[in-house]
């Protein structure tokens, strides 16, 4: 995506010496991963001068390839790679940074596949842990404050996302003497907890707080050297946008929502960060979407399991759904239906099962309009969709089951 001359190149290079994995953000995730192979094999090596902080840094490298393509081999090779570093190290303090790692490998393995269980391990290990540097101490408390964020948005109690935020705030504080992407993840964390409990509590002061943050970030944040941290901003500003719009009934606040939403896809390419842009596309309301700009995306997230990968899904069947029942052909529907009841009869990942399960009942209620026959189970189809998502703590899919649910059905 980037081409440097000479002297950025020796930038470049200097970079890679560096703590602060930001300069990642200009490459593309086949160069990360590259990089992530490099290091890997310069860690392994017998000549190895210091084998923890090259483990350390592929950990990290495979972890960052993970993030932005949601492979399960990636975050095999991390969690491998930290527990190579983890049997290097030297003193206290470098078994607590090789557990903080471990620590971020299981807290992406949830944001990526679900799995609240993830999160009460990981809060377990990390509260645990005894360092002696004040800067791993504040990266164990970044990293504990993200996990309580992430279990207290899924409870959605106002008390539990009142601590998550406290800690935020001191994780934030904390965290000036660490790399800037600590403090980067921390804003994004805060103002996503934020924006939802301001938006569900219609809570002004909530809503300026995240809009602040979401701010610093944007204008700290470079389109020439920090694009996906600017365009993870832009995106989170334009949903809570929208959802504001949508409570509102306000539709120059959904015009400037969908801008927010072009201004972070136009900060990188599909192939620079696959499940970026997917997530990009994902966030904007049903419609708004092109059909081909989500079956892009269904392709883009096929890792079997991936919690974008069944809302990519479930968007395209519903799309696919109500194109075909524009058209009026019952005969696409009823194909349609077919090839998704097939893969439910095989043995799928959770959260897969349960975006078919939305899919079925989108195609079956517009079947059902087309023919003006009451479709069979479509209650129970999404009641069975909505239990797997929560269990598997996915929330947006939850959200789009409730969504599908006809009004005259009551669960």
């Amino acid at each position: 995506m980037f081409e440097f001359g000479r002297d950025l190149r020796k930038l470049f290079d200097k970079a890679r010496e560096s703590d602060d994995l930001g300069w990642l953000e200009l490459i593309g995730a086949d160069q990360v991963e590259a990089e992530a192979r490099r290091e890997m094999v310069d860690a392994g090596r017998v000549s190895c001068s210091a084998p923890f902080a090259g483990w350390m840094r592929a950990s990290a490298l495979w972890r960052e390839h993970a993030r932005r393509t949601g492979r399960q081999t990636s975050l095999g090779r991390a969690a491998s790679a930290a527990s190579d570093a983890a049997r290097h190290t030297a003193s206290p303090d470098q078994t607590a940074a090789a557990a903080i790692e471990s620590g971020e490998i299981h807290l992406l393995r949830f944001d990526l596949f679900g799995g609240p269980e993830k999160l009460t391990a990981a809060l377990a290990d990390v509260q645990s842990l005894t360092a002696e540097r004040p800067a791993t101490r504040s990266a164990a408390a970044a990293l504990h404050a993200r996990l309580t964020a992430r279990r207290a948005r899924l409870s959605g109690e106002p008390s539990a996302m009142l601590d998550a935020a406290a800690l935020l705030d001191a994780a934030l504080h904390g965290a000036k003497g660490l790399a800037p992407t600590v403090g980067d993840d921390l804003r994004l964390e805060r103002a996503a907890l934020a924006l939802e409990a301001g938006v569900a509590r219609r809570d002004g002061r909530l809503l300026d707080q995240a809009g602040r943050d979401l701010r610093v970030l944007v204008e700290a944040a470079s389109p020439d050297y920090r694009p996906l941290t600017r365009a993870r901003a832009l995106a989170l500003a334009g949903a809570g946008l929208m959802a504001l719009a949508r409570l509102a009934r306000n539709e120059t606040a959904t015009e400037q929502g969908r801008a927010l939403f072009n201004a972070a896809a136009d900060q990188f390419t599909a192939d620079h960060s696959p499940l970026d842009w997917v997530a990009v596309q994902l966030v904007q309301t049903q419609g708004d979407t092109p059909l081909l700009a989500l079956a892009q995306a269904e392709t883009l997230s096929q890792e079997p399991g991936l919690v974008l990968g069944a809302l990519a899904r479930e968007r395209r069947l519903a799309a696919e759904a109500d194109l075909t029942e524009a058209a009026g052909d019952v005969a696409a529907l009823v194909g349609l239906e077919t090839t998704v009841r097939q893969r439910l009869t095989r043995v799928q990942p959770p959260l897969d099962w349960a975006a078919d399960q939305i899919g079925m009942a989108h195609l079956a209620l517009a079947k059902g309009r087309l023919m003006g026959v009451e479709p069979r189970a479509v209650g129970l189809m999404l009641a069975e969709a909505m239990e797997t998502a929560r269990e598997w703590g996915a929330p947006a899919l939850v959200e789009r089951a409730v969504l599908a649910m006809p009004e005259a059905i009551s669960l």
